[in-house]
Formats: C-alpha cells, sequence, structure tokens
C-alpha cells in the first residue's frame, strides 16, 4: 500500500492526482455498500492472481510494467508518452473488482453485484461522475485489449493494456503450472495459493523434484489448518 501512495504521487497533475488519491481510498458504489478492502480483494475469482492481497499485486505490478514501457518507448523508439494518464490508468484499472467479488471462506467468487454488472462497467459510470478527463477514462475503456468495448486508440491506452495482460497471464501461466504438479503428487488443495506460494511449488519442484513438491504442500495445509482451525 506504500507503493501504491508513491505512484499516486508521481502523478504530476493536482487534480488528476486528486481524483484517483479519492477513487482508490473510496470507490463508492450506490448500489450496495457491501465490498472487499483493496488490499485483501483478489484480481480474479480463477483466472488470474486469485487470491487474497492479489488484486494489490496486479496493481502495483501493472503499474510498474507501464512505467517500464514508457521508458522503453521514450529512451529507445523516441516517442512521447502522458505518463500522469498511464499511471492513472493503471492504478485504477481495476479498482471496482472490490465490489465484484465475495469471499467465502475458502474461495473467491462473484459478489450479487458482480453477478449483474462488471468491474469495467462500474468504474467506468464513477469516473465519468468524477469527471475524468477522457483520454484516462479510454485507458480504463481500452485496457482489455481487443476485448474491450474499445480497443486502445491511444499510446497511453496501448501501454496500460500491455502492463495488464502481461502480468495477467504471467500469473495465470505461473498459477496454471503450480496447479498441474499439485494434481501430479495426488493433492487436493483446499486452499487459495498466493503467487509466492504458486512460485515456491515449481521452485520446489526444479531442486527437489516431486517429494519436494509432495513436502512443501504438506506445510502448506498444516500452516492452513493452524491459521484456520
Amino acid at each position: 500500500m506504500r507503493e501504491i501512495d508513491r505512484m499516486i504521487r508521481r502523478i504530476g497533475d493536482k487534480e488528476l492526482r486528486k481524483k484517483v488519491k479519492n477513487l482508490m481510498s473510496n470507490p463508492e458504489v450506490r448500489f450496495t455498500p457491501e465490498y472487499l478492502a483493496f488490499e485483501n480483494c483478489p484480481g480474479g475469482a480463477y483466472h488470474h492472481h486469485s487470491y487474497e492481497g492479489g488484486l494489490l499485486h496486479h496493481t502495483v505490478s501493472v503499474a510498474r510494467i507501464s512505467l517500464l514501457l514508457c521508458d522503453l518507448i521514450e529512451g529507445v523508439y523516441g516517442g512521447t508518452v502522458d505518463r500522469d494518464t498511464v499511471l492513472a490508468g493503471a492504478l485504477i484499472h481495476d479498482i471496482m473488482k472490490c465490489y465484484v467479488y465475495k469471499d467465502d471462506g475458502r474461495k473467491f467468487s462473484s459478489s450479487p453485484l458482480g453477478d449483474r454488472i462488471d468491474h469495467l462497467t462500474l468504474l467506468i459510470a464513477e469516473m465519468y461522475k468524477q469527471d475524468f478527463p477522457l483520454d484516462v477514462i479510454h485507458t480504463v475503456v481500452a485496457h482489455h485489449g481487443d476485448n474491450s468495448p474499445l480497443s486502445p486508440r491511444t499510446l497511453e491506452a496501448l501501454i496500460v493494456y500491455m502492463a495488464d495482460y502481461t502480468d495477467a497471464e504471467l500469473n495465470r501461466r505461473v498459477q496454471r503450472a503450480a496447479e498441474s504438479l499439485i494434481r501430479g503428487v495426488g493433492t487436493e488443495l483446499k486452499i487459495n495459493l498466493s503467487a509466492e506460494e504458486y512460485l515456491g511449488i515449481l521452485k520446489a519442484k526444479e531442486h527437489d523434484g516431486w517429494q519436494g513438491v509432495k513436502r512443501l504442500l504438506e506445510i502448506m495445509e498444516k500452516k492452513s489448518n493452524l491459521t484456520n482451525p
């Protein structure tokens, strides 16, 4: 969360910085008062970052990748990028996921609101109401690439889309690889694992083989039982 605050402070435009900070600290939705805290919310129910704190990890990573892409475009290709627009879009692009997911104890699933309205629609409506700049709204509209209501039409929107896709796909592939190893040792975990734990499983297989995976999973299960008796 401290890094999120530092990223917000890097937005040079004072009014935009204030809008981003207010939206991230208090993402109001009139339909329901129920939501998951930003630092506890998953990035998704299954496809990527599907663990407590996943949305926070995803947001930090998308912002970092976006800034690296800005450096690449400006330093290597001689382009010009509006970094305020990029950073604002990267930080808030998924904030309404706090309202569309719920915690069932052992897993995350769609909330009653999430069964009716997607996070993208909720966020665009709120950004319009709060008078965000059109180019920042477009980065959110287009952050799913060709699966968005509009594909990216600006360089800034393209950057945010590429950063979002890169981080989500990296996390998804690590998670699926680890799940395959879990099935390979005949274990059925009943807990959500974090990105660090999924990466740990891959490293356990790399260094200690199938026995290493099995031992690590046993440790994870015991730790979970102690935390959630």
